[in-house]
């Protein structure tokens, strides 16, 4: 049944990593419902490092946005790339801070069923909010180059949110924190998939580190199963997010966290 639950993971990893309604909280709630026949130190380790399986998706696809050098030129650098890399690096800041120094206590206060639904609601209704707010307004940045570090360092702010609370969700933390200060629906998005490279390698590592190498076969078998239908599942939401976001706003997404947010109260309240 574990190879089954891997899977099941994998694909809610891959829908709820990108799409934002928070991938985490969705991964905790599933464990309460689906628990897996692991150790907890396992658990902590495989709900961070699956993410990886996504985040690759995104260097996949946009990898000539990402990398910047190119052979077009002997030794030709792609200046607004290593530009955008560095505007990344200022955003991470905020969370890496405060993930490197009370990281384990945030984990152990917050992360709940609670705290989760919770978020989901809040975090949804910021979202109606927000939309409404930012319907007849004209974005003024339009492509990533356009995103200063002012800019780029308020986003950080916004995801250190996501870093406190689980359930935020750090997608939508940093798409409503990139509507606010004017970004274009496809820049916050497109800006969110970027920041999410550097954030999830290195919260993987920390993970892998602490956790140590000596994997059972049993136990990397099951993450990498898991990163591999992340990958995929991946792949094609993050196509359908984009597509999306050009005809429509994230007030359905705001709605979607309220109501799960609501559900998962009850459903706790009454069985828990």
């Amino acid at each position: 049944m574990d190879w089954i639950k891997t899977i099941i993971y994998g694909i809610v990893e891959g829908v709820t990593e990108w799409l934002p309604v928070s991938s985490t909280g969705h991964m905790i709630l599933l464990e309460h419902i689906m628990p897996m026949n692991v150790s907890e130190d396992f658990w902590e380790m495989y709900l961070v490092v699956i993410q990886l399986g996504a985040i690759l998706a995104v260097v996949l696809m946009f990898w000539n946005q990402l990398w910047p050098f190119t052979t077009k030129e002997k030794g030709y650098v792609d200046k607004d790339i290593f530009s955008m890399w560095f505007k990344i690096i200022v955003a991470c800041i905020p969370a890496a801070v405060v993930e490197l120094i009370w990281g384990d206590v945030l984990e152990a206060a917050f992360y709940r069923y609670q705290v989760v639904a919770c978020m989901l609601v809040l975090v949804g209704i910021v979202f109606l909010v927000v939309e409404k707010w930012n319907k007849d307004r004209q974005p003024e940045m339009n492509t990533i180059t356009e995103i200063t570090y002012r800019a780029a360092f308020l986003i950080g702010m916004f995801q250190l949110i996501a870093a406190l609370f689980p359930g935020t969700s750090r997608s939508g933390a940093t798409i409503i924190g990139g509507l606010i200060i004017g970004l274009s629906r496809t820049v916050a998005a497109e800006f969110t998939f970027f920041l999410a490279v550097p954030v999830m390698f290195g919260a993987s590592l920390m993970k892998v580190l602490h956790f140590g190498l000596l994997f059972t076969p049993y136990e990397l078998g099951m993450l990498l199963a898991g990163m591999v239908v992340a990958f995929i599942v991946s792949m094609i939401v993050i196509r359908f997010l984009l597509g999306y976001i050009r005809k429509h706003d994230f007030k359905i997404f705001g709605w979607y966290r309220i109501i799960l947010g609501v559900t998962v109260l009850v459903f706790f309240g009454l069985f828990a």
